[in-house]
């Protein structure tokens, strides 16, 4: 039975990072095979309003984001629908900001792009002027096949902060970070939107 994807969960492995899609199942069954239409395809995503990521009350802002990467269809729960080759956070004259300075975050690329029907973890490390911090977790959220709407919205322990450096008590090692920010992803050059489907044959 096909059922349009509607939960998501950014996952991440040590030494790279993925996304990963999951969907509230239709059926007991667990989809196995996912559809992604056009495929294969390169794809862009461009963010829709601040990319946030608050940690301990302190707010990392940034206005610009961007990715690219190719998607196709696959089949296994979890499946690889895609690879992220490039994800930008800032541009040039505009970066990231935080009451603690400039936010810097140096993605190890590629990310791979992962369904599930359920969710799974996230890791990654991000710099915030001199304190830099190692985050885990997951984040949430949701993605809408008729618009292309990527939207991360992590809830309250979701995410750890299990490691800091020169950050005293403003990112402390247990801190509960929230991760929020919207994404709109095309087909790269036009403005066809991606869907994906899930579905057991």
């Amino acid at each position: 039975m096909k059922k349009p994807i509607r939960n998501l969960a950014v996952v991440a492995g040590a030494a790279s990072a993925a996304f990963a899609l999951a969907v509230s199942p239709a059926s007991a069954v667990a989809s196995t095979v996912w559809t992604v239409t056009p495929s294969p395809a390169n794809f862009t995503a461009l963010n829709s309003g601040n990319i946030v990521l608050s940690v301990n009350g302190i707010a990392m802002t940034c206005t610009k984001s961007n990715a690219a990467g190719t998607m196709q269809s696959a089949t296994g729960n979890p499946a690889t629908v895609g690879s992220i080759s490039t994800m930008v956070f800032g541009a040039p004259g505009v970066p990231c900001t935080s009451v603690l300075g400039t936010v810097v975050a140096t993605p190890t690329l590629p990310w791979a792009v992962k369904v599930f029907d359920y969710t799974d973890n996230v890791d990654a490390t991000v710099t915030a002027g001199a304190c830099n911090f190692r985050v885990t977790g997951k984040a949430s959220g949701t993605y809408t096949n008729s618009t292309g709407k990527l939207a991360v919205s992590s809830t309250s322990g979701e995410l750890t902060v299990v490691s800091a450096t020169n950050c005293g008590g403003a990112v402390p090692v247990g801190a509960k970070p929230i991760f929020k920010g919207d994404y709109l992803v095309k087909v790269a050059g036009t403005t066809t939107i991606p869907k994906i489907v899930g579905s057991n044959p």
